[in-house]
């Protein structure tokens, strides 16, 4: 694991602070940093991210605050700057916000009140007009992924795996993909997975974080990508995975009750939404098993970083395989949420 360098910590006068790694995530670097009675998230962003992205993190955040939501906050270096580009990269600090962190759940509660809670976030930044300091154009073009696939499935006739990752490949590409309608666009977190969720210890749901996907984008895509990970407990890490109707259920609940009536009215995006952005990251995974150089893996598993994609991405085809053998059953339940 990097360690910060001296340089980036006295930025924000932390030289003497105990800092720790935290392993949660697979993109950005982040570090617990304690000083004395305070606490800091310490992290280098991964090299997709520009530093302007704090811009618009401090710009939202600040707006969420006002409205009384709990949300980590951009700490400026002493030079008032929102984040240092070292040498490495633009690293940042960020307020902690206290509670848990967790990855995987089969407690109803929790994902009624993480539902609940992303509806009030969507709620405090309906009046939010933004024009955002960065944007990855394309994040979830599901058929940019899916070209990228193809194009590497055509491209790597000698890599000493495609006749694993070949398949795997075949069958994401070939998908039958849903019909997801035209919705309006929104301020969006754009990464609800389960561990950007932060809880409280009673298993309450007070904040978001990892904060750096914010942009505009549709319900349909920010649920789909909440509920592939939520309603899921088994996982990224497992090769066969499946549609938790019982967390689906009590997540779209715990969302249509605290829904305004204009996010109510794109209900109709969630189930093909969920479907379509399991198979946009198996797609992502499965194009990283032939390549290599984007998501972080565990060496302390596999012995290299195309056997865990590879796992990833059979993962996410199984789920999005399930989710469109439930679709009615699926689309039932979000009726009976929003009544």
């Amino acid at each position: 694991m990097v360690s910060p360098p001296l340089d980036v910590l006295s930025r924000w006068r932390l030289a003497e602070a105990r800092v720790e790694p935290v392993a949660i995530g697979l993109i950005n670097l982040t570090f617990r940093v304690d000083l004395g009675s305070r606490r800091f998230a310490l992290q280098r962003l991964h090299p997709v991210f520009r530093g302007e992205v704090n811009a618009d993190i401090d710009r939202i955040t600040a707006h969420l605050a006002a409205k009384g939501l709990v949300t980590p906050r951009v700490v400026p270096t002493d030079e008032g700057a929102l984040w240092h580009d070292a040498d490495d990269g633009p690293w940042r600090v960020l307020t902690w916000v206290e509670g848990e962190t967790v990855e995987r759940s089969e407690e109803l509660a929790r994902f009624e009140s993480a539902g609940a809670h992303v509806a009030r976030f969507h709620g405090a930044l309906a009046d939010l007009e933004h024009s955002f300091a960065f944007t990855r154009p394309g994040a979830h073009d599901t058929d940019a992924h899916l070209a990228r696939l193809a194009a590497a499935l055509e491209g790597h006739g000698a890599h000493d795996r495609r006749e694993e990752i070949a398949p795997v490949a075949e069958a994401i590409v070939t998908h039958a993909r849903p019909a997801v309608p035209t919705l309006a666009t929104r301020i969006v977190h754009g990464d609800l997975k389960l561990s950007n969720v932060r809880f409280d210890h009673g298993g309450r749901a007070i904040s978001l974080i990892d904060l750096d996907t914010l942009q505009h984008g549709t319900l349909a895509v920010e649920l789909g990508d909440a509920l592939r990970s939520w309603c899921n407990p088994r996982g990224e890490d497992v090769d066969r995975a499946g549609v938790h109707l019982g967390i689906f259920e009590a997540a779209v609940r715990g969302y249509a009750a605290g829904a305004s009536p204009a996010l109510r009215d794109d209900r109709r995006g969630i189930v093909p939404g969920l479907e379509t952005i399991a198979l946009e990251l198996a797609s992502r995974f499965c194009l990283d098993a032939f390549e290599e150089r984007y998501f972080r893996w565990d060496t302390t598993r596999f012995a290299r970083a195309s056997e865990h994609h590879l796992l990833r991405a059979r993962g996410q085809l199984a789920l999005a395989q399930d989710v469109a053998s439930k679709r009615d059953v699926l689309e039932a339940i979000v009726d009976r949420a929003f009544g």
